[in-house]
Order: structure tokens, then C-alpha cells, then sequence
């Protein structure tokens, strides 16, 4: 398949300013996003502080920013390659040398490749010559990217730039878990102390001195707060004048009689060092003396990081913040009005804490991930690619998992990452968990594995009663609570006989007492469901009778499986027509558990009846979630019932999981390609692939967050939703895109069986289906 790259010209680490950080999050996230489906190089703008060994492989080339004929040099270089499909190029006036950094123009007059541009700063009623060079950067790009919506009314209000040229995808952030402040703070010794923060390569700009000024108002009324300033001082200003400025802010914290309120980190932070001490921040200060400046880095990881934030009105502050996510001051050198802020929200900590989570929560929108989908949008207009971009799949982490389970069992809810104990467990959430990490052990065999299995087997076991049926809910003390007897268990019952069937048909590696557990629960509770009426208990259940006669023929439940089935059938019979094929007149939850339902009743009895209808009513569910080229899943805002308009949004995590166990069940009898293609298309979901373009996985922890709405992604991230999206991202690295990938068949154990197989087949006319993205 043939790539086209991106080339990106900017500032680069180890060059230490904001656009060199900023561009290798944002390359970073691609290449994690994508993979080598996006290749990326990078030209290094220079200014005699890096050597080009320094740099590290990504760097291709090397401009001298003062130098114009460093630019033609590399131009000329580029134009003889056929593989870069875009330039794009990290904006910033004091970067490119020149008059208001004229030699870029001339650099991107000499390029025939297609260019984006990204305005880190767009200077508002601009002089003649920075109009004339903001309008040639438009005429010769593609794209111009900015980050803030007032950069972009500027650019075509100011610049007479066309709207339609503008992109606006806001500053990156990463993306931390919701974490006690007191943990940190003992880590860090700032135990019992109000933290106050500011973060950033020091200069003037910063304006320091105002934050400074407003402490002995706070300090006098608050003796225990100290303040951060976190960062050393801006490389080219060290050029220029040394430490002046850093020395004059020690010289005013001595004349202010707070030396031992201020705390200054003169050091270029690691990014894990830096978010822990955001994190541990009760309120950052952010007060940029420049009504101009478009935006910060800075001000965005201080609100990812839950900071309540006090700001001076420069443009991206006035768009992100609002009173339910910090303070957004009046003037911007008035200390004594930052100083009464911050004693407004020392007062009150439960409201500057409450700022701080919707900050958090408002954030998680621009994640890096985020970005690089948006970034990559605007790529593939002009990239050569001989197929769309594919996303990669993330690496898979169990740590929230772990996190939401106790000795006892899996939690059912959280705050964010936090685990939250006032709900206590489900059998549900456990039935899930089990099956989940029984597929997660034939990856990866370990005893931490096994042991999350024998805590979610043995919370099946204290949920069953005497009468063999399952109990579903539990308080965090271990009690069962009044909701089991008020809500019909017919749905917990039946994911739990699936969970028993799956360990049944999983024995191998597995202890025998949790293996004679398992039995001993199946034949207890299976004698009771003939009867069932709940058709996605029945769904389940069939599922778990086709999993326990997996490994060997057992045919004692068989009539149950037909029974089961037979009921399946007459539902369908009742509310199936032309137009309508399905087995109620409204699509609900757990929607694909009923084909795949009578799917495993036809590999249990081989009457192809069910595998007939199976099909039918498969596909016809699949016309209503797949559309131009999305998974779009039934809302749990209304349902959708066939005589009324459908209503889009409220999509959550578990619809998509159950979708995709089925399509790939699917495959597996009937090895259509369809089925694996449009198994890739709903897993994309998770990675991007829904109508926010926002992922709806965490990979800080593995976790994944509990709904995409209309507006917004619902970032608690409880058991349901975690364990649905691990299920998933374990059958999907079954189906590798791009390649021509053998999908193991059904009732074959193993791909040591499955290659003896394969090797007698060569020697005989069968071939085997394979998957082929092409």
C-alpha cells in the first residue's frame, strides 16, 4: 500500500519553547492513533541550540530560521521526493526569520506540496505588512488551522481570510486520572497546605510579579497556602539577559516578607512530574499580561488537571472558563482582584473543588487523542493514500479494572476513575467480568489474571440461593439489598448461565475448584429457566448451554436450548413483517444477542430454522446500525420503536460490545467478509469513530467511559462499560486490517489445532475463508 507522509516544520525537542512541546504531543498522538498508516517526519526549525545528532529519528531536516538560504535548501529537497502528501507547518511570527517571518513565505513559494498552517497567535487589527503576510500564508495554504474560535474571527475579520480555509481544533491536553489531591500532596511534602501553581517557561509575559503582589492579602488570611512557580526561565530570554527576571522576582518575594510562601522549580519538568504537580494544585494562577495572547498550553493542562483556574481575560481563557470552572478576572495586572479570588475559593473549597471537576470534565474533549483526529481529517483530503487511514488499536491495560475490584468483587460505578462504593456490586457487572477475564487469560496466563477470576467466580457463588436462581445486587457491606426482590432478575440470571457456560468451555489452565464451582452452579440454576420470558435472558442463556457442550457433546440440556429457542421463534412470528424484521416491535438494549441467540441454538440442534432466521433478523439490525461508514447504536434516551422517528444519541459503550461478540460469531459460521468489516467499523467507535470524533476509551488506565451523548462523552468510567470495551478489544485484534488475517473457526481450541488442520487441508481441494480488508 502506498503512504504519503507529513512533514512537519516546527520547533522540536530538545529545543525547549512551546511549539516544539506542543508538536511532538500532537505528533505523538498521531502516530499512536494511527500508526504506520501515518507516517510522519519532521523538519527542525533551528536557532543554534541543537545539535542535528540531538534530535531525535523523526527529524529529517534542519532550517536556520535566520538563514533564507537554509529554507531554498531544504525546499529544493523536498520537491525531489513523490512520497511527502503534506507540510504542515507550526506557526508562530518569532519562529521564521525575516521581516514578521517573511522567509517562511518565500520557503513555502518554492514548495510543490500541499501546506497547512497552524496560527498559534493571530495579532487582532494588524499594520499592512502583517495583513500582507497572514494573507499570502492563506493564499498558499490549504488550511489554516487555529485554536481558539477568536483567532478565527480574527483571521477573517482582520485578515479578510475565507472562512471556509479555516480550521479550528483547540490546544491538546493529556489526559490524568481523577486522583486524591492528599496523596500527591504527601508525596510532594505540601501536606495541610492550600497549593497555589503557575506553570511555564518564565518571561515578562508571564507577569509573575501580579500573582506575587496578590499573596499577602491571601497568605494573612490563609497562613498555611504556598505557591508553585513552576518552570525555568524561557531559553531565548537566558540569551538576552540572563536571570534577570527570575532574580527580581526572588527580590520582590524577599520585599513582600513571603519567602516562605513562594517556591520556585527552576527546571524544564518531565511531563509525568509536571501533571502530578498540577494535580496536587487546589488552584492555579495563570496571569499573561498580553490581551492578545491566543492561547495557552499552559492555562489547558492546568484545567485537565482539575484546577479550578483564576485567569486574566485573554482570549482562551474567555472561552474556556466560565463560573462553574474558575474565575475569570476583569484587568489584567490588578492584583488586589486576584487576590480577593483567591480567597474566594480558599473559603469555599467545596464550590473550587466542584470548578475543578468540571474543568476536568470539559477538558477531556481536547485530549491529544482528540486532537490528532481532527488533524487527521484535514489530512487525508490531501494525502494519496490507497485506503483511509486506520486507526491502531490501543494497548490493552487492565489497571482501572483492577482499581474497581475488591476482594469481594467488581464494583459497580464510578466517579470518573474513582472507584464508588454507594453503589456497591451487581452480578451483572460480575458475570461480565468473569467472562472478560477468562478471554483475557488465553492471552496473557498470569496469577493476577487467575485471581480476578476467582473473585468474580466467587461472587457467583455467594449470589446463588437455595432454589439455584442468582440474587443481583449487592451493597458495598456484603448485603443483599431490597432491589432483588422489586426488578425481574430473568436478564442477571441469564448473563450469569453465560459466564458459567464460558468458564465450562475454558477449563483448560484453569484451577479444578474453580472449575467444580462453576459446574455445580450451571446444573443448579439451568433446571429453572425453561420457563423464561425475558428474550435476552433467554438469548444469554443459550449462549451459555452452547458454551458448556462446547468442549464435548452433552446433550442433556438440549431440550431446553430447543425450548428456549422454540420461544425465541414465536416472538419473532408475532412482530416480524416486510418492513419490520425483528422480534418486538422496538429495538432496545442487548439488541444482537437475539440473532446471535438462535445462532448457537442452531450449532446446539443443527435445525437450520434458527440459523435462517438468525441471519434475517442479524442483518436487518445491522441496516439499522450501520450508516455511512459509523457504528450508530440504538439510544438509551427513548428506545426506538418502529412506528415513531428514531432518536440518535445516548449510545452506549455495551450496545457496541455486544455488536461486535456478535458480528464476530457471525463470521465464524458463516465467513462472510461483511461481518469482519463491519466488526472493524464498530470497534472504530471506541477509537474515534462516533459523531463527537472523541475516543471513548481512557489510555491512561484501560477504562472506558460510560456514554456518548449528543454534546458530550459521560467520562465516569464504571465496570459495565470497562469490561464491555476490554471484551471487544480482544476480539478485534482477531480481524488485523490490511492484511490477509485466518480467523479461527468455531469449536477449534487452539491455532497449534488449527495449523494441523490448515496443513491437512492444503493437501486436499477445501480452502479456508480468510479476512481481506482490501
Amino acid at each position: 500500500m502506498k503512504t504519503h507522509k507529513i512533514l512537519f516544520v516546527c520547533s522540536y525537542p530538545p529545543r525547549e519553547c512551546g511549539i516544539a512541546t506542543f508538536s511532538k504531543d500532537l505528533i505523538t498522538s498521531l502516530k499512536n492513533c494511527f500508526g504506520a498508516t501515518m507516517q510522519i517526519e519532521v523538519c527542525a526549525l533551528e536557532n543554534e541550540c541543537c545539535d542535528m545528532d540531538d534530535y531525535p529519528e523523526e527529524v529529517s531536516y534542519k532550517i536556520n530560521a535566520q538563514e533564507l538560504s537554509s529554507f531554498f535548501k531544504v525546499a529544493n529537497k523536498l520537491n525531489e521526493r513523490d512520497d511527502i502528501g503534506m507540510v504542515c507547518v507550526q506557526h508562530e511570527f518569532g519562529l521564521f526569520g525575516g521581516d514578521y517571518g517573511s522567509h517562511l513565505i518565500a520557503f513555502l513559494l518554492k514548495l510543490d506540496i500541499p501546506i497547512s498552517c497552524v496560527f498559534h497567535t493571530v495579532l487582532p487589527h494588524p499594520d499592512k505588512k502583517r495583513t500582507k503576510i497572514v494573507q499570502a500564508l492563506g493564499d498558499l495554504t490549504e488550511k489554516l488551522i487555529v485554536l481558539t474560535n477568536k483567532s478565527a474571527e480574527i483571521l477573517e475579520r482582520d485578515y479578510h481570510i475565507d472562512k471556509n480555509k479555516i480550521a479550528i481544533i483547540p490546544h491538546g491536553t493529556h489526559i490524568v486520572l481523577w486522583k486524591e489531591k492528599q496523596r500527591l500532596k504527601n508525596k510532594y511534602g505540601f501536606q495541610n497546605k492550600n497549593v497555589l501553581s503557575t506553570f511555564g517557561l518564565l518571561s515578562e509575559n508571564k507577569n509573575i510579579e501580579t500573582a506575587l503582589r496578590a499573596l499577602p492579602k491571601a497568605i494573612h488570611k490563609f497562613p498555611n497556602t504556598i505557591y508553585l512557580v513552576l518552570g525555568k526561565t524561557h531559553p531565548e530570554i537566558i540569551k538576552r539577559e540572563g536571570e534577570t527576571y527570575r532574580d527580581s522576582l526572588i527580590a520582590m518575594v524577599d520585599g513582600l516578607g513571603i519567602k516562605d510562601h513562594v517556591i520556585f522549580i527552576n527546571e524544564y519538568l518531565e511531563l509525568n512530574k509536571l501533571l502530578e504537580y498540577l494535580s496536587l494544585s487546589d488552584i492555579y494562577l495563570f496571569s499573561s499580561k498580553d490581551p492578545n495572547q491566543a492561547v495557552s498550553g499552559t492555562f489547558s493542562y492546568a484545567m485537565s488537571c482539575g484546577n479550578p483556574v483564576i485567569s486574566t481575560p485573554i482570549p482562551h481563557s474567555k472561552e474556556c472558563l466560565n463560573p462553574s470552572t474558575g474565575i475569570l478576572l476583569n484587568d489584567f495586572e490588578n492584583h488586589l482582584e486576584m487576590s480577593n479570588a483567591i480567597i474566594d475559593l480558599l473559603e469555599q473549597p467545596l464550590i473550587a473543588s466542584s470548578m475543578g471537576k468540571n474543568a476536568f470534565t470539559k477538558m477531556r474533549a481536547f485530549s491529544w487523542e482528540n486532537a490528532a483526529i481532527s488533524y487527521s481529517d484535514i489530512f487525508q483530503e490531501y494525502l494519496q493514500y490507497d485506503a483511509p487511514l486506520d486507526f491502531s488499536l490501543p494497548p490493552i491495560k487492565t489497571d482501572h479494572i483492577e482499581d474497581m475490584t475488591t476482594h469481594f468483587g467488581m464494583l459497580q460505578f464510578s466517579n470518573f476513575s474513582e472507584p464508588d462504593t454507594s453503589f456497591g456490586y451487581t452480578l451483572d457487572d460480575n458475570a461480565r467480568a468473569l467472562i472478560a477475564m477468562l478471554m483475557y487469560y488465553k492471552r496473557k496466563r498470569t496469577n493476577n489474571v487467575l485471581q480476578l477470576i476467582e473473585i468474580y467466580m466467587d461472587f457467583i457463588v455467594f449470589c446463588q440461593q437455595d432454589n439455584g436462581l442468582f440474587y443481583n445486587y449487592v451493597d458495598y457491606k456484603e448485603q443483599f439489598t431490597e432491589q432483588n426482590t422489586e426488578v425481574n432478575l430473568e436478564d442477571s440470571i441469564g448473563r450469569t448461565i453465560w459466564a458459567l457456560g464460558y468458564v465450562l468451555s475454558n477449563t483448560e489452565n484453569l484451577p479444578k475448584g474453580l472449575v467444580t464451582k462453576s459446574e455445580n452452579c450451571f446444573k443448579s440454576v439451568i433446571q429453572n429457566v425453561a420457563n423464561f420470558k425475558s428474550p435476552r435472558a433467554i438469548g444469554f442463556i443459550l449462549k451459555g448451554l452452547y458454551y458448556y457442550q462446547e468442549n464435548e457433546s452433552k446433550i442433556q440440556y438440549n431440550e431446553i436450548a430447543e425450548t428456549l429457542a422454540e420461544e425465541l421463534l414465536r416472538i419473532f412470528h408475532i412482530s416480524n413483517d416486510k418492513e419490520w424484521v425483528w422480534f418486538e416491535d422496538y429495538l432496545t438494549y442487548a439488541n444482537s444477542v437475539l440473532p446471535e441467540a438462535l445462532l448457537y441454538a442452531w450449532l446446539i440442534t443443527k435445525n437450520k430454522k434458527y440459523k435462517d432466521v438468525a441471519e434475517t433478523t442479524f442483518d436487518f439490525l445491522l441496516s439499522q446500525y450501520f450508516m455511512k461508514g459509523e457504528i450508530k447504536v440504538i439510544s438509551n434516551d427513548g428506545w426506538f420503536h418502529k412506528r415513531n422517528k428514531r432518536t440518535f444519541h445516548g449510545e452506549q459503550p455495551i450496545e457496541v460490545a455486544y455488536t461486535i461478540l456478535s458480528l464476530d460469531i457471525f463470521y465464524k459460521v458463516t465467513h462472510k467478509k461483511k461481518y469482519a468489516k463491519q466488526l472493524h467499523t464498530a470497534f472504530s467507535w471506541f477509537l474515534g469513530n462516533n459523531h463527537l470524533k472523541q475516543i471513548m476509551y481512557n489510555p491512561v488506565n484501560g477504562a472506558c467511559y460510560d456514554g456518548l451523548e449528543k454534546e458530550n462523552i459521560n467520562i465516569n468510567q464504571g465496570a459495565e462499560s470497562s469490561i464491555c470495551y476490554l471484551m471487544a478489544r480482544l476480539i478485534v485484534e482477531q480481524y488485523p486490517l490490511g492484511t490477509k488475517q485466518t480467523i479461527i473457526p468455531p469449536n477449534i481450541k487452539t491455532w497449534n489445532e488449527f495449523g494441523a488442520i490448515k496443513k491437512r487441508r492444503k493437501r486436499s481441494t477445501h480452502k479456508i475463508e480468510t479476512v481481506s480488508e482490501k
